[in-house]
């Protein structure tokens, strides 16, 4: 497969023309991994216009230099990441103007500009490489479809071993396990795991409580492939479901089913959600549905571009998302369903495949 990283930088040193920026200081790790292939901890990377050097520690000395081979230049600093920053960028003779990160970096670490006796103007930037990375490449969705098949098959293993009587920690206990044994590199985030009740908690963390016949259960997780992240919710029933349970699963499944169909590229974000939106205020349950519709997915489980109420940006071919509709009744319980889609010129394509319909645990 073609090497991606030498055409990400020379679209990032397009960027810093259109930015009159003579350099940029990268220190988000999704960007650093984006535009070189490092996936350690700790690292900043110097771009101009005609180099690129990431200054990293002794710890990834060998990892640095396998993974960033043919992208960018390493330097291992032995005392400290901004010695080495200091070093690589000089006394500012050639480059005069730089960028740096504001929302990666530190308020204390920004103060070290204007404590160096150096020829140089900084200049905080904002979503640089975060606009470039909207757009997946071939390999970029690939790896994305690969985090859903193992967030899939993590979730068809998890469910055959579901049963009331299991705490919500049990379950997610079940769950970690799964995602490593089908090959997932990391948890993107806490899996969230609700039952009954407490389903109607969007982002409710595992508790002790105990799994009874007749609760939803609420299943949001992802896995982690080359990087990339997979985000995938299901919501399932402890036996047999009664009919409120079927009447609002039943919302929320057609509301999904209506924003796959109809997202596609050049519509906004606040008309993507409103393609979902719409149906859940005409069923009565608006007030219930109180997030957005979705979020961008990829080095990172949020990033750009957002499907709200309030998101005017337009979203791109090529633009990996989710589609996660939800309604969520205080005391009672809520449902949400999630898939991961790429968004095409006239449709998407979903790349978490696994059954919508209410699935009924144990019946």
């Amino acid at each position: 497969m073609t090497d991606a990283r030498p055409a990400r930088l020379s679209a990032l040193r397009a960027l810093l023309t259109k930015e009159m920026l003579d350099g940029l200081l990268i220190s988000g790790l999704a960007n650093l991994r984006y535009l070189t292939g490092f996936s350690g901890s700790s690292a900043m990377l110097v771009v101009t216009a005609r180099d690129a050097t990431l200054v990293t520690d002794f710890r990834y000395e060998t990892q640095a230099a396998e993974e960033c081979e043919g992208a960018c230049d390493v330097r291992i600093e032995a005392s400290s990441l901004w010695k080495g920053v200091w070093d690589t960028i000089g006394d500012g003779a050639s480059v005069r103007t730089y960028g740096f990160e504001g929302l990666h970096l530190t308020h204390r670490d920004a103060q070290r500009f204007s404590d160096q006796e150096r020829r140089i103007h900084w200049r905080p930037t904002h979503d640089l490489v975060e606009g470039l990375r909207v757009v997946k490449d071939v390999g970029e969705v690939a790896a994305v479809r690969s985090a859903g098949w193992v967030a899939t098959t993590a979730l068809g293993r998890v469910l055959d071993q579901v049963r009331a009587g299991l705490t919500e920690l049990q379950v997610c206990g079940i769950l970690e396990h799964a995602l490593r044994d089908a090959g997932s590199e990391a948890h993107p985030f806490p899996p969230i795991v609700a039952g009954g009740p407490r389903t109607a908690l969007p982002h409710a963390r595992a508790s002790q409580r105990v799994l009874l016949p007749g609760d939803f259960l609420l299943l949001d997780f992802g896995a982690t492939v080359q990087g990339y992240c997979s985000d995938i919710t299901r919501t399932v029933v402890i036996g047999l479901s009664d009919a409120k349970q079927q009447e609002v699963y039943d919302v929320v499944l057609q509301a999904h089913a209506k924003a796959v169909d109809g997202v596609k590229a050049g519509m906004s974000g606040r008309e993507a959600d409103a393609l979902a939106r719409g149906y859940i205020v005409a069923r009565g349950y608006g007030d219930e549905f109180g997030h957005g519709l979705g979020h961008g997915v990829g080095l990172e489980v949020h990033e750009a571009p957002r499907l709200s109420r309030t998101a005017e940006g337009t979203l791109p071919a090529g633009a990996v998302v989710t589609i996660e509709p939800g309604v969520y009744v205080p005391e009672w319980g809520g449902v949400r369903i999630e898939d991961d889609v790429l968004v095409g010129e006239n449709d998407c394509d979903v790349l978490t495949s696994f059954p919508r319909d209410l699935i009924e645990i144990g019946r």
